[in-house]
């Protein structure tokens, strides 16, 4: 079953890190990246640009695009993964794996994924 372990954090104190600093948890999170690719357990991997790039669509009658995210948080979504895992419980694993990798007070949410056109869906 594939899981989307999606990566919260403060987003100002990461956009804070120095080149060094990002560079360092991007190696640190590379290691966990190619374990899973060599079990040929990962899926798509992104970093998402910074919240003030973002738009939101406000469904209505009229639909309305604000600038910005739609929610104001502490934490911001500021990536994911999507993994093939057996269980709920090897996701959080694999989520341990990249909480240990990255510095910070962040949280993962782990979800599993389901297919709803039949595209995408695990051989």
């Amino acid at each position: 079953m594939l899981y989307a372990i999606l990566c919260y954090d403060d987003e100002a104190a990461v956009s804070a890190w120095s080149e060094d600093e990002d560079a360092a948890v991007m190696q640190r999170l590379g290691v966990v990246q190619e374990k899973l690719e060599r079990q040929k357990r990962l899926g798509p991997v992104a970093r998402l640009v910074p919240t003030t790039a973002a738009v939101t669509l406000r469904k209505r009658e009229d639909p309305i695009v604000l600038d910005g995210p739609f929610a104001e948080t502490k934490e911001q979504l500021l990536g994911f993964y999507v993994v093939d895992c057996e269980t709920m419980n090897d996701a959080i694993d694999v989520a341990k794996e990249l909480a240990i990798a990255t510095p910070g007070v962040g949280s993962y949410e782990i979800r599993s994924v389901r297919f709803f056109n039949g595209k995408g869906a695990p051989g």
